[in-house]
């Protein structure tokens, strides 16, 4: 079949599994509460006869909202179907050149994907035996950078002064900050935007304001980067933001007071389910997510992950050499999460 070799072909990025049914699903960094009452509102004051109109391409009214909440202009607001999205559209816009681009080698596995989709030459820098980011090793020469803030799976958050080093020390290069996790923990880049023209930072509303399913990510960085990103957005798809998600978006960062209490509950349960697994013996480094990367000293992370499926528990497991001892467990409800440490005592007692 000679025709394969037009094809592109590359080793695909794995989602969480979605189960459906009763289950426990601590998997892929859902929020465990609801969005926003006032985002069921304004679905429901959306008219089903507007769908057969093309929505707004610039996705105006979004970006105005979050500028406004952020302190920022709209010219320096990007925003997409969901921070993959975001993320992929700044690859493609700011590693166009030559040189590797650089990120860990444990972190997002989607970095990896998306250089060889996009046929950018890359380089992975090792984390320290702790997990944390050694910031001298991004010195070298590159095509520009990514760090996720907090890192994912590790749950670990970089201090503001190692991002501005690195920011600060390849002018030359984009460096993106990837904060799908700040909400939770960790210092945002944000207040290094005004002194560095080379800085974007992309997030979601996926995990802390629960708009999962309707997938909205943005950007914020400087004009000129945003309407580069632009450029290459109307080049590939006008139309990317659908209204359900525009009017959605708009409600959920409307309502802060119901955000910050959201966030506030999964930080609550987070703590108290580190000091539950740690008295069952496992370890885990500090997690600024919603999310704990835990590890057991006498009992195989696999086996554990087989052990909480059968009984209807979905948790999240990698069987890459530094990830393979360990089990990435998304913070549920209370309820949730103390019918996985009962499930754990089981069968570790």
């Amino acid at each position: 079949m000679p025709w394969l070799d037009n094809i592109r072909r590359v080793t695909p990025y794995v989602p969480g599994e979605q189960p459906q049914g009763a289950v426990i699903k601590l998997n892929t960094n859902e929020c465990p509460y609801p969005p926003s009452p006032k985002v069921g509102e304004a679905l429901a004051s959306m008219s089903a006869d507007n769908l057969r109109k093309y929505p707004d391409p610039t996705s105006e009214t979004l970006c105005a909202a979050l500028a406004d909440y952020y302190g920022l202009t709209p010219e320096q607001i990007f925003v997409g179907t969901g921070s993959d999205d975001c993320l992929a559209q700044c690859f493609l816009t700011f590693f166009a050149g030559k040189k590797p681009i650089l990120f860990p080698d444990v972190t997002y596995s989607f970095y990896k994907v998306w250089a060889e989709v996009y046929r950018i030459p890359y380089e992975t820098i090792p984390l320290n035996d702790d997990f944390t980011v050694d910031p001298k090793a991004y010195g070298r020469e590159n095509g520009g950078i990514i760090l996720a803030n907090p890192n994912a799976p590790t749950g670990i958050a970089t201090d503001l002064n190692v991002i501005e080093a690195i920011v600060a020390e390849n002018p030359n290069s984009v460096v993106i900050v990837d904060e799908a996790y700040i909400d939770f923990g960790g210092e945002t880049a944000l207040s290094l935007l005004p002194g560095y023209e080379n800085l974007v930072i992309v997030r979601t509303m996926s995990k802390s304001r629960a708009l999962a399913g309707m997938r909205i990510g943005y950007v914020m960085a400087s004009p000129t980067l945003i309407k580069y990103l632009n450029d290459v957005k109307f080049s590939v798809n006008s139309y990317t933001m659908n209204m359900p998600s525009l009017l959605a978006g708009v409600a959920a960062i409307k309502d802060d007071a119901y955000f910050r209490q959201t966030v506030a509950r999964i930080i609550a349960t987070r703590e108290r389910t580190k000091d539950e697994l740690k008295k069952l013996n496992f370890g885990f480094p500090d997690s600024a997510t919603n999310f704990i990367f835990a590890t057991h000293p006498t009992i195989n992370a696999a086996e554990l992950f087989d052990y909480l499926r059968e009984r209807e528990i979905y948790v999240r497991y990698f069987s890459a050499p530094r990830l393979k001892d360990y089990l990435r467990i998304t913070v549920g409800t209370g309820q949730e999460m103390d019918t996985l440490l009962r499930t754990l005592a089981e069968r570790i007692r």
